[in-house]
């Protein structure tokens, strides 16, 4: 059954008016969800739950693209706030507080042994490439994975309109779990690379020895390693991936799930390359703002406090086992699976006989929303969405939406039971 979305509708046709796109970020706009059948602005959000404009509720996946890793107005990370506010919120001189997180940090994540806050992925991951240029004066850097919409990656994707091409030539890309394909880029270039940028964990499973063998290129070639853990960190691991898996970087970007929505990121690593921050300009007006600040600090421990990424994987296991035994025993196994790590599996979605990915996609979306979940490609958990009752409705929603969807596509076109637009995605930089 559709759901009524008139106020959401309204609220788009006035947001265009003012807002390119209508939102302030692209993975959250139209272009993303079948427009017509789905809610494209949301009022609040309790625990693991989100309301629409309408009125309309949902089990929330995408936990807005991540930032959400305890739920929704979770009481201790409010009142750390709240007792914040009574302080005040950004000073003329540095707060205690910088100190705190930044200690909590050195002793949670491997490679920092010292730290430099900013507001999103995208300001650390930039600073992180300036600094590895200024301590190896090289120019070049090599990338693999997603690293923000600065110029220095976004001109290596199809989104690279306005970057200069003299800047994208910087910026070389290889492939994940393709040890050659970075060999080949250091022999294409003598001069070298400042740095080699990778996201160490995330979709496509990680092959034994891959990263090790990264590491070893960057020492052989006086190149800086750097990981981005935007993602990874905190929820693969608490100390991210490079914890996970024994693997120290000289750089590492962490954000999203460090503070359970406030926005907070980090640059750490060693304090040799780290000092170099004195001579080179990264500095922001906001990035010691306290009510983030002391957010990341209550988040960090809580989710140290119940292991959270330990719960991450075992729900993300029991979820993937039984969805995907219910598309084994409907047979369309070749067209919907669940695979990716526990601790972010994935909805992978291939074209049928008769339908595209994109139309499978958005029929899928459509339907999910139809009955109450809400959800991207991926499963971002929380330590709300890891709750039994959730996670069994979740697993129940799906069963009847894939035994309803599974009696369409072997057999027909199914356009025509499309309501909405079809989503149009972004661009592809992870996995297939």
């Amino acid at each position: 059954m559709i759901k009524n979305f008139t106020k959401s509708n309204k609220l788009y046709q006035r947001s265009l008016l003012s807002i390119p796109l209508g939102s302030q970020t692209f993975s959250k706009s139209a272009m993303n969800f079948p427009q017509g059948v789905s809610p494209l602005f949301f009022e609040k959000g309790k625990g693991a739950y989100v309301w629409d404009y309408d009125g309309n509720k949902y089990i929330d996946f995408l936990l807005g693209l991540l930032p959400i890793s305890l739920g929704y107005q979770d009481k201790d990370i409010d009142n750390a706030i709240i007792k914040q506010l009574s302080n005040g919120i950004v000073f003329s001189l540095p707060s205690y507080l910088e100190i705190e997180l930044s200690e909590l940090l050195i002793k949670t994540i491997p490679s920092a042994e010292k730290v430099r806050f900013g507001k999103n992925g995208s300001d650390v991951t930039s600073a992180a490439i300036r600094l590895a240029r200024a301590y190896t004066k090289r120019n070049k850097v090599a990338i693999c994975g997603y690293h923000g919409w600065h110029d220095w990656y976004i001109g290596t994707t199809q989104r690279n309109l306005g970057v200069p091409q003299s800047v994208s030539d910087l910026s070389d890309v290889f492939k994940y779990n393709d040890i050659d394909s970075l060999k080949n880029l250091f022999k294409q270039n003598p001069s070298g690379y400042a740095a080699v940028i990778i996201e160490p964990l995330g979709l496509e499973k990680h092959k034994e020895g891959f990263l090790e063998s990264v590491k070893e290129l960057c020492n052989k070639h006086g190149t800086l390693l750097i990981f981005d853990e935007i993602i990874s960190g905190f929820r693969a691991n608490i100390g991210g991936a490079q914890k996970l898996l024994g693997i120290t970087p000289d750089l590492s970007t962490f954000g999203k799930s460090m503070a359970n929505g406030m926005p907070i990121s980090a640059l750490v690593g060693k304090s040799e390359i780290m000092d170099k921050i004195s001579d080179i300009f990264f500095s922001g007006t906001f990035s010691g703002e306290t009510l983030s600040i002391v957010s990341a600090i209550a988040t960090i421990k809580k989710l140290k406090k119940h292991n959270a990424p330990s719960i991450f994987n075992t729900t993300g296991l029991y979820l993937k086992n039984n969805l995907n035994s219910l598309v084994h025993d409907l047979g369309i196994e070749k067209i919907i699976n669940f695979d990716g790590p526990d601790w972010w599996p994935r909805l992978s979605i291939k074209n049928s006989n008769y339908n595209s990915q994109i139309e499978v996609n958005t029929f899928v979306r459509q339907e999910l929303i139809s009955r109450g979940l809400f959800m991207g490609g991926t499963f971002n958990f929380s330590l709300a969405n890891c709750d039994s009752k959730i996670i069994d409705n979740t697993i129940a929603i799906y069963t009847e939406t894939l035994e309803f969807i599974s009696k369409k596509l072997s057999k027909q076109n199914i356009s025509p039971l499309i309501k909405g637009d079809l989503i149009q995605p972004i661009f592809s930089v992870r996995g297939k």
